[in-house]
């Protein structure tokens, strides 16, 4: 059994990770709080959906070890583990046949049993009521992905694990989707694409570089301009916010041009 009562949610040991030949993944050690909002964060090919299907036991490390609220996730049955955490995959293809309500009713299965009243929530919750009835292969895209949060919510997980969960969706949309989520009160791990949502929704962000941990600190730590240029070739302000602390802004060089990117300072 899970301890129910610690504060580490999370916690990756020295693990490291080879697909195809290449290491995708240098050796990393990690520890998510109980009840942290974590985002993940780097260019493409950095390694992000690879540490997330770390993190689910989808992907088993070459080295080390991914630990679930002190047990390792890999020896751990995955109805057990189903029952503590919830997964986003960016591939994630939800049954076109089934309706809205039976799709996100999905989520309960590894509790067995229906708690129709949670389903009914995490339908209201992503703004999907009006929508329950509907067939899977009747919505856009944006409706099924949200459709698919709101399965991942009702499994009632104590750690959420969500690639691109705003994939598809408007601005305004993926703001409230995030802000929602933080609401949970819960472990939420997401790889993130826009660093201004990231820093808005993360208690802390990890930056991937080339398979490499780089920074893990506060948003407006990690988003230093001398890394987001290095990483991103990008420049970041902060400009004022209305009843909380500084936006961050990220927009490219004035000039148009690429950064002639310096790496010496990267691990």
């Amino acid at each position: 059994m899970y301890a129910q009562h610690t504060n580490v949610a999370l916690e990756v040991q020295e693990a490291s990770l080879t697909l195809g030949g290449r290491r995708v993944l240098q050796p990393l050690s990690l520890r998510v709080d109980a009840g942290e909002r974590l985002a993940i964060v780097g260019p493409n090919g950095a390694g992000k959906s690879s540490l997330l299907q770390m993190l689910s036991a989808r992907l088993k490390p070459d080295a080390g070890r991914v630990l679930l609220f002190g047990q390792d996730i890999a020896r751990t049955p995955p109805q057990q583990r189903a029952t503590h955490m919830a997964v986003l995959h960016q591939d994630e293809l939800p049954s076109r046949h089934l309706s809205v309500s039976d799709y996100v009713a999905l989520g309960r299965i590894p509790h067995g049993s229906d708690r129709a009243r949670d389903v009914h929530a995490a339908i209201v919750r992503f703004g999907l009521a009006a929508l329950a009835g509907r067939r899977m292969d009747q919505l856009s895209g944006g409706q099924r992905r949200l459709a698919a949060l709101a399965r991942a919510v009702a499994q009632a997980p104590r750690v959420l694990l969500l690639d691109e969960p705003t994939n598809h969706l408007d601005l305004r949309t993926r703001i409230d989707v995030l802000d929602s989520l933080a609401t949970l009160g819960i472990t939420v791990v997401a790889v993130l694409h826009e660093l201004s949502l990231a820093a808005r929704f993360a208690q802390r962000v990890l930056v991937l570089h080339r398979g490499r941990a780089v920074a893990l600190d506060t948003p407006d730590a990690a988003f230093n301009p001398d890394l987001v240029r290095q990483v991103f070739r990008m420049n970041v302000c902060r400009a004022p916010a209305a009843g909380g602390a500084p936006a961050l802004i990220f927009d490219v060089p004035a000039d148009g041009r690429p950064f002639d990117v310096q790496e010496e300072g990267l691990p």
